[in-house]
Formats: structure tokens, C-alpha cells, sequence
């Protein structure tokens, strides 16, 4: 393989930093790899080497290499992976974000999405790049575990998945949403906005329109934080 070179978003490849997401790289994805490098003093590669023997993956020692890619002194382990498109599920819940704008957010929604039992998720083009490494290292590799797809605007994906019941988080929502007074939809889509911004307020003729309660003290919800408490209501049944 060519020497890797720092990461660039028109780029058919990226990479994970750090041995948790590169070992979710290779248990969820490993048709995807093209190889991984390890740093001469990482001695814990038993887990590694067996994923990447079993599949068939090179794994090279390049202190050089990980200095280049990476910006923290502390990563071990980076794995290069080719960039991949798929669709989502139609008969699944799905996450849809609407030009989400933060790489870190991102991850961590991605995260907490798996965490939660949705592993569905649509962007809402512009928005953040989901292969970028920091991206991928928020996510602890459960972008792996994912499928996640971008469109050019919500229409387009309402259009592909019409049965899904839509419920439009926003600070202007009609319906409280309550772990006792949840929706119970068999099949829908929760829809969050910009970190910014939020949702346009034309989102609201596209769904049903929630608000999660909160005091005065805050002007609103981190998204992040928005996004887990929203899955969680909905997914609860999981969690009985």
C-alpha cells in the first residue's frame, strides 16, 4: 500500500485513531480495511493481530506513520479503511439529522444511537462529514455498527420511507414528550435540527412536533443530549 497520507474529505479512505475503534473497524467492517499500523511500543495487539490474520489484513509497525495522522501522543493503533455507502433499512426506526455541523456531536450521537437500538441513521445534506477520524473516534467505532446515509434535502428521504411516523423535535413542539405519555409508533423517525439553529419551523407541518420538558434555567438542550433522551423514550421497551 502507498504511504498514507492526512486525512482529506474528497479522500476514498480514512482512518481510526486508537485501538477500541480500529478493533470495531475490524470486527464489523473488515472488508473495508486496507491495512493497519501499530506503533513499536503497543504490545497489546493479541486482539489485532487475530482480526486482522483471520481477514487477511497487513499490520504494519510505523511510529512515523501514527505521528502523521494522528495529533494525540497517546494513539497506538490507526486503521485505513475505504470510505462506503449503504442504505438504510425501511423496516427499522431511523435518526434523522438535519445538517448537524459539529464532527464531535456527531460521533457521540452515533454512539449513543447504538447504545439506545437505532442503528439507522440519515444526514441531511450540508452536513458534517461522518468518515472524518474525529468524527469516528467520538464515536468509539460505533459508526461501524451503523448505516448511515446523506440527502440532499428532507424531502428525499421522506419520499424513500413514507411509512415512517415522523416526530419533529423542537423547542416550539406541541407535545410534551414523557416516558408515561411517549408515542408508540411501529415505525418512525426522529428528526433533530442544527446544533445552532435547531429545525426550521416548517418542520412542524412535517410530523407530529415535540418538546422535551425542561426548567427556565437553559435556553435549550445540548443535542447530544437531546438526541439520547429522545431515543431513549422511544426505545424504552428495550430497557423494561
Amino acid at each position: 500500500m502507498e504511504p498514507i497520507k492526512p486525512y482529506k474529505k474528497d479522500a476514498g479512505y480514512s482512518y481510526t485513531l486508537g485501538a477500541f475503534p480500529t478493533i470495531e473497524l475490524l470486527k464489523c467492517r473488515p472488508s473495508a480495511v486496507k491495512e493497519v499500523f501499530v506503533h513499536s511500543s503497543f504490545t497489546d495487539r493479541e486482539t489485532i493481530d487475530a482480526l486482522c490474520g483471520k481477514a487477511g489484513i497487513p499490520v504494519t509497525v510505523s511510529d512515523k506513520t501514527i505521528a502523521r495522522l494522528s495529533d494525540k501522543e497517546n494513539c497506538f493503533v490507526v486503521g485505513v479503511f475505504e470510505k462506503y455507502t449503504e442504505k438504510l433499512k425501511e423496516d427499522v426506526p431511523h435518526i434523522v439529522l438535519v445538517n448537524p455541523s459539529n464532527m464531535g456531536n456527531l460521533g457521540t450521537i452515533l454512539r449513543t444511537a447504538a447504545a439506545m437500538g437505532i442503528y439507522d441513521i440519515a444526514i441531511i445534506s450540508p452536513g458534517v462529514d461522518s468518515f472524518h477520524p474525529k468524527a469516528v473516534r467520538a464515536s468509539m467505532g460505533a459508526l461501524f455498527r451503523l448505516r448511515h446515509r446523506y440527502y440532499d434535502g428532507f424531502e428525499s428521504y421522506r419520499k424513500e420511507f413514507p411509512a415512517h411516523e415522523v416526530f419533529c423535535f423542537m423547542l416550539t413542539g406541541e407535545h410534551p414528550l414523557t416516558l408515561s405519555d411517549a408515542p408508540k409508533p411501529a415505525l418512525f423517525s426522529l428528526v433533530f435540527g442544527n446544533e445552532a439553529a435547531g429545525l426550521p419551523a416548517e418542520f412542524a407541518s412535517y410530523g407530529q412536533s415535540v418538546v422535551i420538558p425542561q426548567t427556565s434555567a437553559v435556553d435549550s438542550l445540548n443535542l447530544t443530549i437531546a438526541v439520547g433522551i429522545g431515543s431513549y423514550v422511544f426505545m424504552q421497551h428495550l430497557f423494561r
